[in-house]
């Protein structure tokens, strides 16, 4: 039994889609899926449970010995969000709680850190999972904060030699784009965003850039396709003696007017794009550049390619955006 908790959400939903096709389970998804569509997400799904998070621990406690792994995917993920407390209670506490459990009933332990760790990225993208690297990252937001208090704390338990559990691993996600994401609004990916305007006939928005050294659409992103992120969960899962904090990203940053024209492309349309100032609220903590460093991974043993930004679009837009029937 796999338990993926956020397992309703963007990158949960993709993970249990690839299990489900890898013959992997039963899936246990925790969730909450309130109203709108987020149910369409696992709607296609044959799961083995699907509880919320008030009663994930009784869950856990009442089937712990037919539990192989918890993927824990759920968190707070607006980099907007100024509710403190709930984002800590959410992606620091509950993330506690859950390595906690795994280490009592010896279960492997994976879990979301974020791109968002590494702040602006003056001390580069390097995955260093010791406690000396993570202490000298700055991140920008709330949501970032929470996701490094987690990987520090995490760290500092294996530092202090207190039990783990028989595997762990975090990976820091970068940009993800795929199908699943239209529950998240303003959140989803800028692919998702322009997609309705560029096949109604208008221009693509990308964010106007506020760095004298950065012109307008060169802000640059390590953008992954979702699909990758889930088969490097899969692989952790067939090779249990693997842990530590993984980036998970391409290795290769591109630019917003790369993927803008990567999405004409996809839709056969020439590129037509206008640029509108970065909202305030995250202006001060944009982002101008992401990159992963993949060598720890890649010396960790994972060897799969990652879809290049002008594939991943195509199969984005043609599979999914394209069609009566977007989701996975």
């Amino acid at each position: 039994m796999l338990v993926i908790t956020g397992g309703a959400g963007f990158i949960g939903s993709n993970i249990a889609a690839t299990l489900e096709e890898n013959g992997r389970g039963p899936i246990v998804i925790c969730d909450r899926l309130r109203q709108g569509q987020k149910w369409r997400n696992i709607a296609k799904r044959g799961l083995g449970h699907l509880i919320e998070p008030e009663s994930l621990f009784a869950f856990l406690d009442s089937n712990a010995g037919s539990i192989a792994a918890v993927i824990h995917m759920g968190a707070v993920t607006a980099t907007t969000e100024t509710d403190a407390d709930r984002v800590v209670a959410t992606n620091f506490t509950f993330s506690v709680r859950l390595w906690t459990w795994c280490v009592l009933n010896e279960v492997p332990f994976i879990y979301a850190s974020s791109a968002a760790t590494y702040g602006a990225g003056e001390q580069g993208f390097d995955d260093d999972g010791t406690a000396g690297a993570l202490a000298r990252f700055r991140p920008l937001n709330l949501y970032g904060w929470s996701k490094h208090l987690f990987d520090r704390w995490v760290r500092a338990e294996l530092d202090a030699g207190r039990p783990a559990p028989p595997q762990w691993v975090g990976l820091k996600f970068f940009n993800v784009y795929g199908p699943n994401e239209g529950h998240k609004g303003a959140q989803a990916s800028v692919i998702a965003g322009i997609y309705p305007r560029l096949v109604a006939g208008e221009p693509a928005r990308l964010f106007a850039s506020d760095h004298p050294r950065v012109a307008d659409g060169g802000q640059r992103r390590d953008f992954v396709w979702v699909g990758d992120c889930a088969e490097v969960v899969l692989w952790l899962l067939d090779h249990p003696e693997i842990s530590g904090l993984f980036n998970c990203g391409t290795g290769r940053a591109r630019s917003f007017l790369d993927l803008a024209h990567a999405v004409f492309v996809a839709i056969g349309r020439t590129p037509a794009i206008e640029f509108i100032p970065t909202p305030e609220a995250i202006r001060d903590t944009y982002q101008y550049f992401t990159e992963a460093r993949m060598d720890r991974l890649r010396v960790a043993g994972y060897d799969r390619a990652f879809a290049s930004l002008e594939d991943g679009v195509a199969t984005y837009v043609q599979c999914y955006l394209a069609t009566s029937d977007p989701y996975r």
